[in-house]
């Protein structure tokens, strides 16, 4: 695995929309920057592991039960975001 700790924001973006059309359960036109993952079922409780999992490998980052909040991995955008923040922690 390449470790991805200094991917810009666009980059982070392409790696967790890839990862969210290869585990999704919908097609690749569905998934967008803003769309809400969890709440249309394109992902379900387990894909949420897999996806913490891959982002932790991927950026290096540490993820934190207090992080596990809606906000964080609502869209590709918020996951973007999070990880970005975490990558400056």
């Amino acid at each position: 695995m390449i470790l991805k700790s200094n991917m810009n924001i666009e980059e982070i973006k392409k790696d967790v929309f890839q990862f969210v059309y290869d585990n999704a359960f919908t097609s690749r036109e569905n998934i967008t920057d803003d769309v809400l993952i969890f709440k249309n079922g394109f992902l379900d409780s387990m894909g949420l592991v897999m996806l913490v999992t891959h982002l932790e490998d991927t950026f290096n980052i540490q993820t934190a039960d207090a992080d596990l909040v809606e906000e964080n991995f609502e869209s590709i955008n918020a996951i973007a975001a999070f990880v970005e923040k975490k990558k400056t922690q």
